[in-house]
């Protein structure tokens, strides 16, 4: 299929010189992607693509899972790898591609918030088509590579959490399973996820740069995200409301349930992770310790270590 602009499904909508979006936002500077999206019949190609091949998805998740366990046991022998410079590369690559598509999302986000009203925003599908169509396309898509997240872990010998895998294997699975039907709610989910993700991926690079950020912003990042799993379970009930009361809604029920058992899982498991992280006493150490004459700590049970920075990370 082509990406050129004047491919064979290229169809744009042109209004008196603007390319026109169903949801009513007209933009003049568009990436050439972008303008592809303009065209419904280059949009239904996408979802009959995902139709036929979302199941694949499934394949994805169970490769990653069961190549964690491989990796760590591989791993378990060895030497850890250093990887800084490619962590700091593949993060600030995240980063940057979740602000494009939080800075392309969010117009057509606010404009129809502010014209149509939240239940519009949930229920109507006509965000897949112009800017946010592509770059929802694009964020469907991302959740696969996503998962060389893990990789970097592994590598390292870094501790792996289970709220870690399950939230990179569940989302990808969710998000084609969505897709394949351009669920009315992805408006949200799309943004909400952009959003969190480019202060999230930003965060994880200026930190493998071995900045000294202060606590309070892991704090932020980690309400940004339960805040995000709360706005997920509030807009499964809207579409709920709106389907029990026989009103036109382009969420199915089983969508809402899958959607609703993900958001609520997540929240489980990052409100108890931001618990243990900040909130919780922390256990003392029952290894006494001396300061040596430089100022470092030394434990008294053999092993010695410098007081840790973010450069023995």
């Amino acid at each position: 299929m082509s990406f050129e602009p004047n491919g064979p499904l290229y169809e744009p909508l042109i209004t008196n010189g603007y390319y026109q979006s169903k949801s009513g936002i007209n933009y003049t500077n568009l990436f050439f992607y972008e303008k592809k999206f303009f065209s419904q019949k280059y949009v239904d190609s996408k979802r009959v693509w995902m139709q036929n091949n979302w199941h694949t998805s499934f394949i994805y998740a169970f490769v990653y899972i069961v190549a964690i366990f491989a990796g760590q046991a591989f791993m378990r022998t060895r030497d850890r790898y250093d990887l800084r410079k490619a962590l700091i590369a593949w993060n600030f690559v995240l980063a940057l591609f979740s602000i494009m598509g939080t800075i392309r999302v969010w117009p057509e986000f606010f404009y129809t918030i502010s014209n149509k009203g939240i239940v519009h925003s949930v229920c109507s599908t006509d965000y897949t088509y112009g800017v946010t169509g592509c770059w929802s396309w694009l964020f469907i898509l991302s959740k696969v590579p996503e998962l060389v997240d893990t990789v970097f872990i592994i590598l390292r010998k870094q501790q792996l959490i289970f709220l870690h895998w399950y939230h990179h294997a569940t989302v990808l699975i969710y998000c084609w399973y969505s897709s394949k039907d351009f669920t009315g709610s992805g408006r949200w989910f799309v943004l909400m996820n952009y959003t969190v993700h480019a202060v999230m991926y930003s965060y994880y690079g200026f930190r493998a740069l071995r900045f000294n950020i202060p606590k309070w912003v892991n704090i932020a990042i980690t309400s940004g995200q339960i805040s995000q799993m709360i706005f997920g379970i509030y807009i499964n009930l809207v579409a709920y409301s709106q389907l029990k009361q026989n009103r036109a809604c382009d969420v199915s029920y089983e969508n809402i349930f899958w959607s609703f058992a993900m958001y609520f899982s997540y929240f489980v498991l990052f409100f108890h992770f931001f618990y243990k992280a900040y909130i919780a006493p922390k256990p003392k150490s029952k290894s006494k310790v001396h300061a040596n004459g430089n100022g470092n700590v030394k434990l008294v049970n053999g092993k010695s270590h410098g007081i840790e920075s973010e450069k023995d990370k």
